[in-house]
């Protein structure tokens, strides 16, 4: 059964992260595989509390991707995956929450928790939709592109390989390519339009990864960086959220979501040149993707359904009219 935490229970955890009495708390939207509170104090403050447990998690246990904790497509869900990405990203000077208190040993709490500064936003999705954020959106260019460089020891999730785990894998666009299969064939089966141009569409992704040319392995990157997973403090710096799927992968994986994400905008995030095969076989995987993962939730009990069937209805649309010789901008705009 789906549970809430209510203010009870997230006392103990909040007292000892800020010393201070909580008064109200209220779920926040998102976080589909962890629960996210924003705790309001007795001295007006707040923070925000993150807490992983099975009955926070509303993916259907039949879609997680069970394949080992340095997988890049693994479940990202875990207290010690966002601290280890914490680490990382602080390290390369890339903007985070800040951790007030960590809790592995469930000492005040029954799950994994982690309290953090409370970041009220707004977030970079909404200040777009108002109108052009050069600053903040330059700040995290230049964040993506520190990212970009950032040393990778292997592929994999960062805090198992910084701990010496490795896959057998070291192509990144094979791991894109077979998961992109694998997409396709669990979303043809739930949706017959897609099902129709299963054949077609799994012919095009041969030809796309085909296309690309093996390199060394570089970046980090968050996974799944859209407008509505940065925050943005007073002064304009943006703060990457929902860090746990972070990741030692190539930065196409990264732009390809976020091409998707920030349309229009997505130019003024890039740094330095992109692999443009790269980009357009990832770009497709992506769709795939973003089709075959909101059709999984609705298998369960995940709350506001009408957004992900959205989802799942637009990258559906773009997958069955993705021209894989469209040219694409892999440069600054």
């Amino acid at each position: 059964m789906r549970r809430t935490a209510d203010l009870t229970e997230l006392t103990p955890l909040v007292r000892a992260a800020t010393g201070r009495r909580p008064v109200a708390i209220r779920r926040l939207a998102g976080g589909s595989k962890k629960g996210v509170y924003r705790v309001r104090l007795d001295n007006a403050g707040a923070v925000v509390a993150y807490l992983w447990r099975p009955d926070e998690d509303f993916w259907p246990a039949t879609a997680r991707r069970d394949c080992g904790p340095a997988d890049p497509f693994a479940h990202a869900s875990g207290c010690r995956l966002f601290l280890d990405a914490h680490r990382r990203l602080s390290a390369l000077g890339v903007g985070v929450p800040e951790i007030l208190l960590s809790d592995e040993r469930r000492r005040w709490v029954d799950a994994d928790a982690v309290v953090v500064g409370d970041l009220p936003g707004p977030s970079l999705e909404t200040l777009l939709r108002q109108g052009p954020q050069p600053a903040t959106m330059d700040a995290l260019a230049a964040a993506l592109d520190r990212m970009r460089c950032c040393p990778a020891p292997a592929i994999g999730k960062v805090g198992p390989v910084d701990s010496g785990v490795r896959i057998d894998e070291t192509r990144c666009e094979r791991l894109v390519y077979e998961r992109a299969l694998a997409d396709l064939a669990d979303a043809a089966r739930r949706e017959p339009r897609l099902a129709a141009a299963e054949d077609r569409l799994a012919a095009t992704l041969r030809t796309l990864y085909e296309r690309v040319a093996p390199r060394p392995l570089v970046g980090l990157v968050h996974g799944e960086l859209g407008g509505d997973h940065v925050l943005v403090r007073p002064d304009g710096t943006p703060v990457l959220i929902d860090i746990e799927g972070a990741m030692y992968f190539d930065p196409e994986w990264e732009h390809a979501f976020a091409r998707i994400r920030f349309g229009a905008h997505h130019p003024d995030l890039v740094r330095g040149p992109l692999d443009e095969a790269r980009l357009r076989c990832y770009t497709l995987a992506e769709h795939l993707s973003l089709v075959a993962g909101p059709l999984r939730l609705l298998d369960g009990d995940v709350p506001n359904r009408a957004a992900f069937t959205a989802i799942a209805e637009y990258n559906l649309g773009a997958a069955l009219a993705f021209d894989p010789d469209r040219p694409m901008s892999v440069t600054r705009g």
